[in-house]
């Protein structure tokens, strides 16, 4: 029987807990049954396949990055902003590994929820991108360098990429200088900055 009071909410939070412990790669719905108290039929009244709860973790883990960011950006522009969605995203990926992981998992075309919680998380980046005084297509090249060297940062930090016994926090601080100065750059028109930029940085 499962256990009173159980939901879907409640299979996602007790799954994002066993994410962060184990691993995103190593969640089964078997661990998550066996932590609620239920048998694996049980949680199936919940949800329907173990992709679809990496969706529902997805989705937990923008609206939570997307709350901290916010958080982090109320009151600043410029680079006080930057500085301070960046530290929130690191500190967010710390805390909750699997959740920021998760969050990269791009949304289906007709999951309304999922696209909504997306578009709320760029619009906090578009907000610190727009306090540099960047507009036009230049606002979405520049969002997508935040995306990707932010998360890239995480990503290989969570992963134990950064084995040399200089100071992680110092390269971190030297990233938020350079994104600044790039930001700082394509703000006043420096044609060159668009090629430098487009030369250090893909699109994911």
């Amino acid at each position: 029987m499962p256990r009173a009071g159980l939901t879907r909410a409640r299979v996602v939070a007790e799954a994002a807990v066993v994410a962060d412990e184990q691993g995103l790669d190593r969640l089964t719905l078997a661990t998550v049954a066996k932590r609620l108290g239920v048998s694996l039929p049980s949680l199936y009244k919940h949800i329907d396949s173990l992709d679809g709860l990496r969706r529902d973790l997805a989705v937990l883990g923008v609206r939570e990055l997307t709350g901290a960011l916010t958080r982090a950006a109320v009151g600043r522009s410029g680079r006080t902003a930057l500085e301070a969605i960046a530290g929130a995203y690191r500190e967010y990926a710390h805390a909750y590994p699997a959740r920021c992981a998760a969050s990269v998992r791009a949304p289906a075309p007709d999951d309304d929820e999922h696209l909504a919680v997306g578009a709320a998380a760029v619009a906090v980046l578009d907000a610190v991108v727009a306090g540099y005084g960047i507009q036009g297509d230049d606002r979405i090249h520049a969002i997508r360098i935040l995306r990707v060297a932010l998360h890239g940062f995480v990503s290989l930090e969570a992963a134990g990429g950064f084995g040399l016994p200089q100071s992680v926090d110092v390269t971190f601080a030297r990233m938020v200088d350079g994104l600044d100065a790039s930001l700082r750059r394509q703000a006043s028109g420096d044609p060159q900055a668009k090629n430098r930029t487009s030369s250090l940085f893909t699109d994911s």
